[in-house]
């Protein structure tokens, strides 16, 4: 999967991941923008990027923020020349029952882990749409196809982004652009080591393969729909979840 002469922007990028899907797409050839709010991680993989002798440039940014966002991708495209691959990974938790859940949490997450995906890609898109290429790959997640208790507010960023690389598929497939999604399962992040170790255990019992996934796993998902070999793929979302939801 050659992406050599590919730009690519990739959200979230700080960890986890966005940062496994930047290294990814960096190795695959593909000169990478890194965003994220920390900007000393950022500093890091970008530098990680370039002395394995790849490009890549950091973009401190909050995703929540329209116009930082805007002034990111055109910053991003004027180094770059363009952006051919986008993939929105950014993401948040804010996890209460429903009945006690705030409506700040509700905005927060609403906000960072779909609001953002459509900002990103309203900006990106012009540059595709030029020259008539992209890719466009949205993280999802397996609790947006299935729901979870205490993630209200995530489960419905996640469907919603579901529902956003449909319509998106069908607004710019004309112009040889894709937009698909990656719907991990139970991934080894910073965001699941917080959780218990019962939970962890429980989680195991409901995947066949009988073990969680890793950041690599979901980023070499994201490497496939932004390549070549994956262009008759549109509107789809991939699961890699081990088998714990099927169909």
């Amino acid at each position: 999967m050659n992406l050599s002469g590919r730009a690519a922007l990739v959200t979230g990028a700080s960890q986890g991941i966005g940062r496994a899907c930047a290294l990814r797409l960096a190795k695959d050839g593909a000169a990478v923008a890194v965003a994220a709010r920390n900007q000393e991680k950022l500093n890091v993989l970008a530098n990680e990027i370039t002395a394995a002798g790849g490009k890549a440039a950091a973009f401190p940014v909050d995703v929540g923020d329209e116009e930082r966002v805007k002034a990111v991708l055109k910053a991003a495209i004027a180094q770059f020349g363009k952006i051919d691959i986008l993939v929105n990974n950014a993401g948040i938790t804010r996890d209460q029952l429903v009945m006690r859940m705030k409506r700040a949490d509700w905005d927060a997450v609403l906000s960072t882990n779909l609001t953002s995906a459509y900002l990103c890609i309203q900006q990106a898109v012009p540059s595709m749409l030029k020259q008539r290429w992209g890719r466009i790959i949205n993280i999802t997640s397996v609790f947006g196809q299935m729901g979870q208790a205490g993630q209200a507010n995530y489960a419905a960023s996640k469907a919603g982004l579901i529902g956003l690389t449909m319509a998106i598929a069908r607004e710019v497939g004309s112009r040889s652009i894709t937009c698909n999604a990656v719907a991990p399962g139970f991934i080894e992040t910073a965001m699941t080591s917080v959780l218990s170790d019962e939970f962890k255990q429980n989680a195991v019992k409901m995947i066949p393969l009988g073990r969680v996934g890793t950041p690599e796993d979901v980023a070499n998902a994201v490497a496939f729909l932004a390549s070549e070999e994956a262009a008759y793929i549109t509107g789809h979302v991939l699961n890699v979840n081990g088998g714990m939801l099927m169909g």
